[in-house]
Parts: structure tokens; sequence; C-alpha cells
């Protein structure tokens, strides 16, 4: 199944790790898109200085929206309301808004993957070593291994030696433990795609399940419940 994939993000000036993911991912998208193997297979790419203006275009556009923080660290933001608004189907963990789109739009019509909370939480408590993921899933370790060997840092293989590092010894986010499930769930999200009816089914039932994000609703919901007053006319 042919895809294009759009990253989006923000680092903070001081965030090492987040600056050297960002820069990560747009040798990544330099190694696949002048490979002549995935040619009109995949493309990969980063926009630059992401605003409004770019993201009227982006989000209308899009058919599947990754929200896929892990369960517990999003500070439940609106970026996966406007897309599920405007007919994209949503993959994501039980985190931030998700939770309320998928209780929305209904389980069926959201493709969720991930550990709870209260899983993370347990994981934490017991010792999280992510390591044994990566030795136990081949398709993991061959992806890190290609971070770790040069081949999207021009044979160099220290350019990403602390990213590595960090996902093999620490991981705060369990991007290691979440990988499996991450994986299967994209097998379910491509035989969907292949039937467009069923697809574009699921899709404005998303769109008309979404009315409740609106920013009229909001505004109401703040007027009657923190404000307890009404409508100035």
């Amino acid at each position: 199944m042919p895809r294009t994939i759009v990253f989006g993000a923000k680092a903070a000036p001081g965030y090492y790790l987040a600056k050297q993911t960002i820069q990560l991912i747009n040798n990544v998208a330099r190694v696949i898109n002048n490979d002549p193997d995935v040619k009109g297979k995949l493309n990969v790419y980063f926009p630059w200085n992401y605003n409004v203006r770019l993201a009227q275009h982006l989000i209308p556009a899009t058919d599947l929206d990754e929200q896929i923080s892990q369960a517990g660290k999003e500070a439940s933001g609106t970026g996966n309301m406007k897309f599920a608004l405007n007919g994209a189907m949503t993959v994501g963990t039980l985190d931030g808004a998700n939770v309320e789109i998928r209780e929305r739009v209904g389980a069926e019509n959201f493709f969720l993957f991930g550990m709870t909370v209260d899983e993370v939480d347990a994981l934490y408590a017991e010792g999280y070593q992510p390591r044994k993921y990566y030795e136990a899933d081949p398709r993991l370790k061959a992806a890190i291994d290609m971070v770790a060997d040069g081949t999207f840092s021009n044979g160099d293989k220290g350019t990403y030696q602390d990213l590595v590092n960090d996902w093999l010894n620490k991981d705060w986010f369990m991007t290691l433990a979440d990988f499996h499930a991450y994986t299967e769930i994209q097998s379910d999200i491509e035989a969907l795609y292949a039937q467009p009816l069923e697809w574009n089914r699921k899709a404005l039932i998303n769109v008309a399940n979404s009315g409740y994000f609106s920013s009229d609703r909001s505004i109401e919901d703040y007027l009657e419940r923190i404000w307890k007053t009404g409508p100035l006319a």
C-alpha cells in the first residue's frame, strides 16, 4: 500500500534529543525519497515552519492522523479534533483527547493500540527494560541498528549514538514497548484502506460525530460550568 508520511513536530531550543529526532526524521526522509526501490511506494516529509496556512492544506488532505503519544503523557491538544472534523481516521493510544474522540466516534471507527495508563505505570513500577524489546523484535532491532550503523548519517555511527543509547537504556516514553502493537495496527489500517467504501463510511462517521468539539460548544460549556453566566445577547 503506497504511503506518504508527513511528520509535524516542534522542539524547545534546549531539548537536545528532540532536536536530534527531528534531524533524524529529515535524514530518513532524504534516504527514503532517493531510494529507487521504494519510489512510488513510500515518501517521507517534514514540512518546515508548520503554521496555520500550511495546516489548511495538510489537514483536509490527510487520510490517517497518527496521535501516538504514550498514554498519560499528552496534554490533550486539539490537532486530532481538527483532523477528525476534516475526515481523517485516527490511529492512537488512550491518551489526551484521543479518549474523547474515540468515545464520540465509536471504538469501531478508531484505530487503538498501545498500553493504558495503568499498564504504563505498572511497567515503570516493575522496572522497564527497553533493551528487552529490542532483542525480542527483529523488525525493531533492524530499525534501530540502521540508525546506529550510520545508514541515515552518511556512515557516521556517532551522529545518533545519544538517541540510540536513550532508546535502549531509558526510553522514557516506552516507544519500544508499544512498537509491536503499533506495527500490528498498521496491518488493520491497510486492510481497511483497501476497501474505499468502508473507509469513507467510517471517515464520514468521524466527521458527523466531531461536532461536539466545536468552539461554540466549548465556549457554551465554559460559560455554564466555569464562569456561571450565559450569552451576552
